[in-house]
């Protein structure tokens, strides 16, 4: 099947608030028809809780410093750093410059959906509870229990 060309600017797309980041989603699985790919903007300290998911993530730093906990491996990834974490990995990621950006590649079907309903149903820096319940309905895992 054919696709259409996606040409997108940035500028122009409402970010989806997540967890204190502002993700920008440059093209979803129904425009590419196999991946999704998202521009991630946030401040030092910011990141999501450590979960897992259907789908493979690939991070290339852009600007700053990003701290990774991926399965057994941490690591701090500076600009021009790549992370590729496969599915079901347990990880998390943590902004450790007062800025950065991060371009981020998902295999699949998921993601855009699910950053989607956090930012529609929980905002920006969601109640813990309400927002494992919504990653629960897209497929992910969170490793921690609602408290």
């Amino acid at each position: 099947m054919q696709r259409d060309v996606i040409i997108t600017n940035s500028t122009q797309i409402t970010p989806r608030e997540v967890f204190g980041e502002k993700i920008t989603i440059l093209a979803n699985h129904g425009q590419t028809g196999s991946y999704e790919v998202y521009v991630h903007d946030a401040p030092e300290g910011v990141g999501p809780p450590l979960h897992k998911h259907p789908w493979d993530e690939a991070f290339y730093v852009v600007s700053g410093a990003v701290d990774f906990v991926c399965g057994d491996l941490a690591k701090t990834v500076e600009e021009g750093g790549f992370v590729h974490v496969p599915a079901g990995t347990l990880h998390t990621f943590r902004y450790a410059s007062p800025t950065a950006r991060v371009l981020g590649i998902t295999s699949g079907n998921g993601a855009a959906a699910m950053f989607t309903a956090v930012d529609s149903e929980c905002g920006g820096t969601p109640d813990l509870d309400q927002a494992i319940a919504v990653l629960k309905r897209h497929d992910v895992e969170v490793a921690i229990q609602p408290g």
